[in-house]
């Protein structure tokens, strides 16, 4: 439900753009959008076993806060017309030439807290191991088999604009799960991934990015 809410609301934006919304009119609905994300996930947060414990060790921590960054530069870097689909506006949080610093707080808040959490619950623990089998919950990360891996990781990427940079994000993260069999390793990674990558797009003005 959280990732339903989260594309539902991308639809949304997509269908008030066509009825002659511009896209700074539509910048308000990223806060509501997360926000009811945030909503679900905490109304379900009990039912999410594998996100109760932070049970990282430093050694787990080093290693997804590295592939964090890693697919952050991979993502910046893996941009050419042949890597994307479609164009990207991006999200552009500046009022008049100046920067709405709420609009942008909001925006890598947002993509650094809620949404790995969210994409992560979909796109690892519950998709990569529901592939394998139904009873998804009983799969231990380290069993998940080849096709398994591969058809989220694909999915993911094509996702978004830039989809050989998601794809190669996919099986990073999907790696992490799988060997260190706790769901907070790609959380993490992909929580730095979209933290400095927000920094990152506020610095250098890429919008396109966001």
């Amino acid at each position: 439900m959280p990732f339903g809410t989260y594309i539902f609301f991308i639809v949304l934006g997509d269908v008030l753009e066509r009825f002659g919304y511009s896209r700074a009119e539509l910048r308000w609905l990223y806060p509501v959008q997360v926000g009811a994300v945030l909503a679900l996930l905490a109304a379900f947060w009990r039912a999410y076993d594998e996100l109760h414990r932070f049970a990282l060790s430093p050694r787990q921590v080093l290693a997804a806060s590295a592939v964090g960054i890693v697919v952050l530069v991979l993502w910046v870097n893996l941009d050419a017309p042949w890597m994307t689909i479609g164009s990207a506006p991006g999200y552009d949080p500046r009022t008049h030439g100046e920067i709405d610093w709420l609009l942008a707080s909001i925006r890598i808040a947002g993509a650094a807290l809620i949404v790995p959490v969210m994409e992560e619950l979909f796109w690892r623990s519950f998709l990569m191991r529901w592939v394998d089998q139904s009873d998804f919950m009983s799969l231990d990360p380290a069993r998940i088999g080849f096709r398994a891996f591969v058809i989220p990781c694909l999915l993911f990427g094509f996702e978004h604009h830039l989809w050989l940079a998601g794809i190669m994000a996919g099986v990073a993260y999907g790696m992490l799960y799988m060997r260190h069999r706790k769901l907070w390793s790609p959380i993490l990674a992909h929580a730095i991934t979209n933290g400095l990558l927000g920094v990152w797009v506020v610095h250098t003005g890429g919008w396109q990015f966001w």
